[in-house]
C-alpha cells in the first residue's frame, strides 16, 4: 500500500489500531533508561505516544500524514512526559544528522529489498550503544497463524532481519519467532511474530 492507500485508511474517526503499544514494544523496550527514540512506519503513533509516557523523546515517522495527524489528536488527550515529534517522511528516504538511542521498526511490511533499506536506515539513525528493535508479521503466520497480511513476499523472519544487519556492525541481542495471541471472532487465535533486538556497541 502507498501513502495515498494508507491516508485512505486511516480517514476514519476510529483508530486503524490498538491505542495501547504492541506487547513485545513494551516488554522489551519498557526496562531501557529514556533517550530520544524514532518510531519509523509510526502510524496512528500507538508506539511513539507509549514511549513519550514513560519518558522517551519520540519522533514519529510515517509517510501516511492522516495517521499522524490521528496521533497528534491523541496526544493532546494523554500526560506525556515530552511531547511527540510528527515528521511526515517514507521510511525507505528518511535520514537525520540527530542520532537516536532506539529505532524501532514495528509491523513494517515490505518487500524483502525495501525491508534491507528500512532496516539499515534505522541502524543508521543510532548513537553508539544505541537499541534497534523490530517485530513484524513471520513468514511462518501466513500458514500457522491468524491475521496479518496474506502476502508472503512482504512478510519475514528473524533470520532475514539477521540477514539485513549483516555489516551494520550491530549486536544481535534477540532474534525469534513469538507468539501473539489475538482476538478472532469464535474467541481467540495465535498470531506469529519475528522478533529482532539489536544494539549498537557503545
Amino acid at each position: 500500500m502507498d501513502a495515498a492507500a494508507w491516508n485512505e485508511r486511516y480517514a476514519g474517526t476510529d483508530l486503524v489500531w490498538s491505542a495501547t503499544p504492541n506487547q513485545f514494544v513494551a516488554a522489551e523496550l519498557g526496562v531501557l533508561p529514556p533517550g530520544r527514540a524514532v518510531d519509523l512506519a509510526a502510524g496512528e503513533g500507538r508506539n511513539a505516544l507509549w514511549l513519550a509516557s514513560i519518558g522517551w523523546e519520540v519522533t514519529a515517522v510515517d509517510f501516511a500524514g492522516a495517521g499522524l495527524e490521528k496521533g497528534r489528536a491523541v496526544a493532546e488527550t494523554l500526560e506525556l512526559a515530552h511531547p511527540v515529534t510528527w515528521e511526515c517522511a517514507d521510511v525507505l528516504t528518511w535520514a537525520t544528522d540527530a542520532p537516536y538511542d532506539l529505532a524501532v521498526l514495528a509491523y513494517l511490511q515490505l518487500p524483502a529489498d525495501e525491508r534491507r533499506e528500512a532496516v539499515r536506515r534505522a541502524v543508521a539513525a543510532l548513537r553508539p550503544g544505541g537499541t534497534f528493535f523490530l517485530v513484524a508479521h513471520d513468514t511462518t503466520n501466513l500458514t500457522e497463524g491468524v491475521g496479518g497480511p496474506q502476502e508472503a513476499s512482504v512478510l519475514m523472519t528473524a533470520e532475514d532481519v539477521v540477514a539485513d544487519l549483516a555489516g551494520t556492525g550491530v549486536e544481535v541481542l534477540r532474534a525469534e519467532r513469538v507468539a501473539r495471541e489475538v482476538d478472532v471472532p469464535d474467541g481467540t487465535g495465535t498470531a506469529y511474530d519475528a522478533l529482532v533486538r539489536a544494539a549498537l556497541p557503545g
